[in-house]
C-alpha cells in the first residue's frame, strides 16, 4: 500500500469517526428526556370538568392537548380492537424494542422503488413519542424519534405504552383516543361496537385529517376490507367474519347534544373553585333538564318576537329556599348574526324599570303602611336638572286615590314616586344594597325619585337573588352554583309579615285589573 493510499484511508477514517461523533452528539442533544410517568403528562392540561347536579358535563371541550378524562384501561378494551391496532399499525410490537428495523428497511426499499413516500414504518412506540414530543415531519425527526422510542421502552412496559396510545391517538374533530372516537361516530361505548365499527376506529387513525366517516365512508370501507384480509391471514378473523363485515353498512350516529350552559360555566370558572379542583369534576347546582327546556322556550320566544327587533334575553332560575341556581340561559347564545349575543345578559347591568317596586312597597310596609293605605294617583311634575319632568303611568291614565295593593299590582308610577318620598331615597338605596344590588354605588341625589321607577342599573342575577329574599320570608341568601350545605350569610331584610303581603299582592289578579284587565298573568 502506498503512502498516498494510506493517507487517504486515514482521512476517510477520520471523517467517518468525526461524522459518527457529530451524529452521536447531535442525536443526544436533540433527544428529549423520557417522561417520569404518563400521568404527569396528562396532568399538564388537567382542567376540571364542570357538571350539572346529575353529573352531565357542561364544558366539554376537545381542544385540549390530551385526553385526560375519557380514558379506558386495557382490560376494558375489546380484544379484537387491540389485536387489530397492533396488526394494522405495528405487527411486531411485542418483539421490537422501540424501533422495528425490519419494517423500516422494508419501508425504505419500497419508498426508493416507488420514488415517493409510500410507507413510514413507525412503531406504536414511535407514534407515542411523536405525540409527546411534537416535531416537524422530517427524516431527522424520525431518526430522533426512533432512539427516543428505545428509551421510552426501557422506562415503560409495552402495556403502559399501548394504553397511552389507545387513549391519546388523534381522530378527526379534535377527538383523542378510541373512547371519544366511538362516541363521536357511533354514540356508543367500546363494548357495544360491532366488528366493523371497531375496524373503522383502527383505519381512521392512519389519516385523521383526511379520513372521516362524516365526510366519506367509502374510503374507510376499502381500508376496512384490506385490514379484514390481514386479520384473516393472521387467524384473528374468519372468512365468515369477512362476509358479515363486508355486508354491514356503517351507521353513523351523532352524539346527543351536550347541555349548553357556556355563561354559567364561565361564572363557575371565575368563582375560583375550578382552580382549586384541578383533577376532579365540579358538580354544580344546574339542572340540565331545566336548562335545555328553558333554552328551547326562550329561543322560540325570541323567534316569535323577532319582528319587534328583540334579539337579546336571559332567564335565571333559582331555588329560593336553598339559593341554588337551577338554570342560566341566554337567548341567541354565541350567534354571530345577533348583535351582543356573546354578552351574558344574566350579569350585565341594565335599568330594571318597575322590577324594584316590590322592594319599595315592602319597605313602606315596614315603616307602617298597610296594603290598604291610600296613595293619590294624580298628575305630578318635578324639577329634574334644568327642566320639568312630568310623571305618568304606562297607560297615561290617572286613577286618583288607590290603595297600596292597587298601586303595586298595577305598577303605577306616580304612587311609586310618592312612596319613595315617604320612605326617603337614602333608606331605600341602602336596603337595595343590602339585597345585593352592588352596582347602585352613586349617591341618592344621582338617581333622584327615578330610583323608584328603575333608573339605576342592576343585573338579572341581582334581581333574582333579591326576589328570592321576598320568597324566603325576607331572608337573603346569596345565590350559589355549588351543591353543598348553605353556609353563606343570612340577612333579614324584611319582616315575614311584609313579604307575605307583597307576595299576596303580586298573586292577586283582581288587584291588577286597572292596568292589565281581569285575565292577566
Amino acid at each position: 500500500m502506498t503512502k498516498k493510499k494510506s493517507h487517504i484511508i486515514i482521512i476517510i477514517l477520520v471523517v467517518v469517526i468525526l461524522s459518527s461523533l457529530t451524529l452521536l452528539y447531535k442525536t443526544i442533544s436533540d433527544m428529549n428526556s423520557v417522561p417520569q410517568s404518563f400521568n404527569n403528562i396528562l396532568l399538564q392540561t388537567g382542567k376540571p370538568r364542570i357538571a350539572d347536579r346529575y353529573g352531565k358535563i357542561l364544558n366539554t371541550s376537545y381542544e385540549n392537548s390530551w385526553n385526560n378524562r375519557d380514558v379506558v384501561e386495557l382490560y376494558d378494551v375489546p380484544d379484537l380492537l387491540i389485536k387489530s391496532f397492533i396488526i394494522s399499525e405495528d405487527s411486531r410490537y411485542f418483539k421490537h424494542t422501540g424501533i422495528d428495523w425490519t419494517a423500516r428497511l422494508a419501508a425504505i426499499y419500497i419508498n426508493i422503488k416507488n420514488l415517493e413516500y409510500v410507507r413510514g414504518a413507525s412503531t406504536i412506540t414511535e407514534q407515542v413519542v411523536r405525540l409527546i414530543n411534537k416535531r416537524p415531519r422530517t427524516i431527522w425527526s424520525k431518526w430522533i424519534e426512533g432512539w427516543e422510542a428505545r428509551s421510552l421502552e426501557k422506562s415503560f412496559s409495552k402495556s403502559e405504552i399501548l394504553k397511552f396510545y389507545l387513549n391519546q391517538v388523534p381522530y378527526a374533530s379534535n377527538r383523542r383516543g378510541i373512547v371519544q372516537a366511538a362516541r363521536y361516530y357511533f354514540d356508543r361505548d367500546l363494548d357495544t361496537l360491532t366488528k366493523k365499527e371497531m375496524l373503522a376506529l383502527v383505519v381512521l387513525v392512519r389519516a385523521p385529517s383526511r379520513l372521516d366517516l362524516y365526510d366519506d365512508s367509502g374510503k374507510v370501507d376499502k381500508s376496512i376490507q384490506r385490514l379484514t384480509k390481514k386479520l384473516i391471514d393472521n387467524d384473528t378473523l374468519t372468512d365468515n367474519d369477512y362476509s358479515i363485515i363486508n355486508s354491514e353498512v356503517l351507521k353513523i350516529s351523532r352524539p346527543s347534544p351536550a347541555i349548553s350552559a357556556p355563561h354559567f360555566t364561565e361564572y363557575v370558572k371565575l368563582s375560583g373553585r375550578s382552580e382549586q379542583n384541578q383533577s376532579d369534576n365540579i358538580i354544580t347546582t344546574l339542572d340540565g333538564r331545566i336548562q335545555q327546556t328553558v333554552q328551547l322556550l326562550l329561543d322560540n320566544t325570541l323567534r316569535n318576537i323577532e319582528p319587534k327587533r328583540v334579539h337579546n334575553s336571559a332567564v335565571l332560575v333559582a331555588d329560593h329556599s336553598t339559593g341554588e341556581i337551577l338554570s342560566w340561559v341566554v337567548g341567541s347564545r354565541y350567534d354571530k348574526s345577533v348583535p351582543g349575543s356573546f354578552i351574558d345578559a344574566v350579569t350585565v347591568p341594565r335599568q330594571p324599570g318597575s322590577a324594584l317596586k316590590p322592594f319599595l312597597y315592602a319597605l313602606a310596609l315596614e315603616k307602617g303602611w298597610t296594603a290598604s293605605t291610600i296613595i293619590d294617583d294624580a298628575p305630578l311634575s318635578e324639577l329634574v336638572g334644568n327642566g320639568l319632568h312630568s310623571y305618568r303611568n304606562y297607560s297615561r291614565t290617572f286613577y286618583g286615590p288607590v290603595t297600596l295593593r292597587q298601586a303595586l299590582a298595577n305598577s303605577l308610577n306616580i304612587p311609586a314616586v310618592k312612596t319613595l318620598q315617604f320612605i326617603g331615597d337614602l333608606e331605600f338605596i341602602n336596603v337595595l344594597r343590602n339585597l345585593g344590588f352592588e352596582g347602585l354605588k352613586n349617591s341618592p341625589e344621582f338617581y333622584g325619585d327615578g330610583l323608584s321607577l328603575g333608573n339605576g342599573e342592576v343585573s338579572l342575577f341581582q334581581l333574582v337573588q333579591a326576589y328570592c329574599a321576598l320568597a324566603n320570608r325576607g331572608i337573603l341568601k346569596e345565590l350559589t352554583p355549588y351543591i353543598e350545605a348553605y353556609n353563606g350569610p343570612r340577612k333579614r331584610i324584611f319582616s315575614e309579615e311584609s313579604t307575605s303581603i307583597i307576595s299576596n299582592i303580586l298573586s292577586d289578579p283582581d288587584a291588577r285589573s286597572l292596568e292589565f284587565g281581569t285575565n292577566s298573568i
